[in-house]
């Protein structure tokens, strides 16, 4: 974790790839020094990381996101400053990609800056408790539409796997384990398991763990 300048963050609607990003970018800022967050969801421009305002700014971070954010406006747009993320090369950048491959479309007119300067992760965000992400061929089906849709491949899985307020240690390991079998299928590492903070000290023996606190339960699933 944190060894990359621009770290990528995109999965299903409901892989809960906000809360992941918001969490790793407030996690970045600690030993970092400029850290910034960009909102390029441009499919619903009005909700996602917005709702993390409060919290990012306490921990310093900058949000960019979407000029028609909290509005009513549901158009394709693009703060200008988005372009920051590939031209300031002293700051960190934390990317919120929309969900599935119309989402991620927004990427691809940064990526060929992304991949020139090649100092990226791009992480699938993972839920094994999401339908459409419960088996191995549905989430195959999931990442090769976002590659070709963002023109990047991925380097990695975040075990995000949950059940919201109901989530144990149980589902945790089964959610590991599950990613595990992906990482094998996919040869991708597992790049860190997010977890709710207060089940952290019960899962002592799984590595790279990263300690979230939720935005909210609707978008944490």
């Amino acid at each position: 974790m944190f060894d990359k300048r621009i770290t990528l963050v995109m999965g299903h609607y409901g892989s809960g790839k906000t809360t992941v990003a918001v969490n790793y970018a407030k996690a970045l800022k600690k030993i970092k020094q400029k850290v910034s967050i960009y909102d390029l969801d441009i499919v619903n421009p009005y909700y996602r990381t917005v709702d993390a305002i409060s919290i990012l700014e306490e921990s310093g971070v900058e949000l960019v996101v979407s000029p028609f954010a909290e509005t009513n406006v549901d158009i394709p747009a693009m703060n200008s400053k988005s372009y920051k993320m590939v031209d300031d090369k002293e700051s960190f950048a934390v990317v919120d990609v929309g969900g599935d491959d119309r989402g991620a479309l927004a990427l691809g007119r940064f990526s060929s800056k992304i991949k020139e300067e090649n100092d990226y992760d791009c992480l699938l965000v993972v839920n094994k408790y999401r339908p459409e992400t419960r088996d191995v061929e549905g989430v195959k089906a999931i990442l090769n539409e976002i590659e070709i849709a963002s023109r990047i491949k991925f380097t990695g899985l975040v075990n995000n796997s949950n059940l919201g307020k109901e989530t144990t240690e149980k589902e945790i390991y089964e959610g590991f384990e599950f990613c595990s079998k992906l990482s094998k299928e996919l040869n991708l590492p597992i790049k860190f398991t997010a977890v709710e903070k207060h089940l952290v000290e019960k899962i002592k023996d799984i590595k790279n763990v990263l300690p979230v606190d939720c935005i909210k339960y609707g978008d944490w699933l």
